[in-house]
């Protein structure tokens, strides 16, 4: 069953919440709120999906929801300058939402074990962005990248788009699941499970759901090396995001509870982008059962989370990849 949500239109349940917000500088680029879909699991287990692929045209996904504030004020002639690995559907978002807005929009990326999924999202980069640059190193992507922004005094969107203000739009979002709950259209999870990768969707939803009073736990399925994928991060970013509210609207914020995020690394598999079996084996099932493509770097190891996980907690299953990204 997948309910498309419907009624007036749409107002963001962030602004509703704190209105102050509504002088933090933002861009209308998506479609909200994201539908959820119910499925059944081959054990049994009922399963929500949060359609977050479906958060825009002509691309949706996670990072829709960061670039509307990320991307605020660029216009035509503005210089955009963002990093990734070569396969990073950031880069792509950024990319196709900023060339939308008609700024140049330069992709510094650096190199990554390549699967196949990721192989149509570094072309899909390549038509979308209006320069790309390829470096050996991480180090030296963000070198590249600093001194473009630097002297082209470019509108600097971080890897992930992850920072307290990208974070902002995935607070959001956990405040639009409060009102679909409360509206009837899913009951409460116990766990939301979410690829993790620069931690700024996890920490968006772990603040947004502390805020509602939803006391369900941010899984975080890593895709990235633990360096950029741990908790400590997402709890980070988490708290800088808290203090801007705090700091634009004079309310005081709810922190995240500390064991309700959990960070997930059985999916892993040793490297960014390199697919798994049982990632593979997830993503055959959701298309079968439901025609809904994932992504082997992010989505399908955060699916196959889902899948090998036993008991009776409910689940949802944030969906942050979007198929129209594989061409």
């Amino acid at each position: 069953m997948l309910d498309e949500g419907g009624g007036p239109p749409f107002s963001l349940p962030l602004l509703l919440r704190f209105p102050a917000l509504a002088w933090v500088p933002r861009v209308r680029l998506g479609t909200f709120p994201t539908p959820v879909q119910e499925v059944t699991l081959p054990d049994g287990r009922p399963l929500w999906i949060k359609r977050d692929d479906r958060s825009g045209a002509p691309l949706g996904g996670n990072k829709v929801r960061s670039l509307e504030f990320l991307l605020a004020g660029v216009t035509r002639g503005s210089e955009v300058v963002t990093t990734g690995a070569r396969g990073s559907t950031h880069a792509l978002a950024t990319a196709v939402y900023g060339g939308a807005l008609g700024a140049h929009v330069t992709v510094v990326r650096w190199p990554q074990e390549m699967n196949a999924d990721a192989t149509k999202v570094e072309a899909a980069i390549r038509l979308a962005a209006s320069e790309t640059r390829d470096r050996r190193t991480i180090v030296g992507a963000l070198f590249d990248a600093g001194v473009l922004r630097l002297v082209r005094r470019a509108r600097w969107v971080p890897p992930g788009g992850t920072s307290a203000h990208g974070a902002l739009g995935h607070v959001n979002a956990a405040l639009e699941l409060a009102e679909q709950i409360a509206a009837g259209r899913l009951p409460a999870p116990a766990r939301i499970v979410v690829p993790l990768g620069s931690g700024g969707t996890a920490a968006g939803l772990a603040l947004g759901l502390a805020i509602a009073g939803i006391e369900a736990t941010v899984v975080g399925v890593t895709v990235a090396p633990g360096l950029v994928a741990n908790r400590r991060r997402v709890l980070a970013v988490a708290t800088r995001a808290a203090r801007l509210i705090e700091r634009t609207a004079g309310v005081k914020v709810p922190r995240p509870d500390a064991a309700r995020v959990v960070v997930d690394r059985e999916q892993y598999g040793g490297a960014y982008g390199r697919a798994t079996e049982a990632g593979r084996k997830a993503a055959e099932w959701l298309a079968k059962r439901a025609g809904i493509p994932v992504d082997a770097t992010y989505s399908a190891k955060a699916l196959a989370a889902v899948m090998e996980t036993r008991g009776s907690e409910r689940t949802l299953f944030w969906l942050t990849f979007d198929g129209r990204a594989l061409g």
